[in-house]
């Protein structure tokens, strides 16, 4: 029953921080270092119940993923140039990711990495927040290629726990003129292949996990997985329409709080 508890906590605060610009993979490292959990075995959860969260995109964008579905197979330009932009944006993580992998799960044990790029993040973000002027929405599908790959570029920085997937790509989208509402969308939509392909090379790696026999078994998952779906439902919509108007400074003012206090409690832990 504790590891259910503690499966359907981890999963609230994935769903919570999966699409703000504040590191959900950072904020479970750092949680599960606190409370005294080992990295390397809810490494594996960390990555699965992401699928919750991407499951709430799908959800909250149903018809419009599936406008664009039906759009694509009708040869719509519309559709077409929102998918391309789309898998434009997902193919630099899929090949770095594939090349930097065991440096990557090297990082994902390290909650000193985590904290460093919460601060680091946080005070790039606050820069590009003041520097960068509020640009119009034209939407995802009026995005040029080129946008769309270097914003995919800009979210293999994410790559290091704790810089945050959707911040990389949401400042990468405004650094090259992209409206904040579009650059949000943008974000979550990105997330979906994204997450779907780190999800599933996770999965293979791991055959106990296929086959029911690791220390963090399906029961516990299927409770994370839920819970972080309930709760992006409702993060997602609120987070759009709240940096439409205000920006997205009070989340690196977060960024730069928690990582000064995880590298304060690192130091004399």
């Amino acid at each position: 029953m504790e590891m259910i508890l503690t499966a359907i906590l981890l999963g609230l605060l994935e769903g919570l921080t999966e699409f703000l610009p504040v590191s959900s993979t950072g904020h479970l490292i750092l949680a599960q270092a606190i409370f005294g959990y080992s990295p390397e075995e809810w490494s594996q959860f960390n990555i699965v119940i992401q699928l919750g969260a991407i499951a709430a995109v799908l959800v909250t964008y149903r018809k419009l993923f599936w406008f664009a579905g039906i759009g694509l197979f009708r040869g719509k330009g519309e559709s077409i140039r929102f998918v391309r932009n789309i898998l434009a944006g997902f193919m630099p993580a899929a090949v770095i990711g594939l090349l930097a992998k065991d440096a990557i799960d090297v990082m994902l044990g390290s909650p000193l990495v985590v904290a460093s790029a919460l601060l680091i993040g946080g005070v790039a973000m606050l820069v590009l927040e003041r520097t960068i002027p509020a640009r119009e929405d034209t939407g995802v599908t009026e995005m040029p290629v080129r946008t769309a790959i270097l914003i995919g570029f800009a979210q293999c920085l994410a790559m290091i726990p704790g810089t945050s997937r959707s911040g990389a790509t949401i400042l990468g989208a405004l650094a090259l003129g992209v409206g904040r509402k579009t650059a949000a969308e943008f974000s979550f939509f990105l997330a979906v292949p994204t997450m779907l392909g780190a999800a599933t090379v996770k999965i293979l790696d791991d055959p106990a996990l296929l086959a029911g026999e690791a220390t963090i078994g399906w029961g516990e998952i299927a409770a994370g997985f839920f819970a972080a779906f309930i709760m992006a439902m409702i993060v997602i919509r609120a987070f759009v329409a709240y940096v439409s108007r205000r920006g997205f400074a009070p989340f690196a003012w977060y960024r730069i709080v928690v990582g000064l206090a995880a590298l304060a409690w690192l130091t004399l832990a």
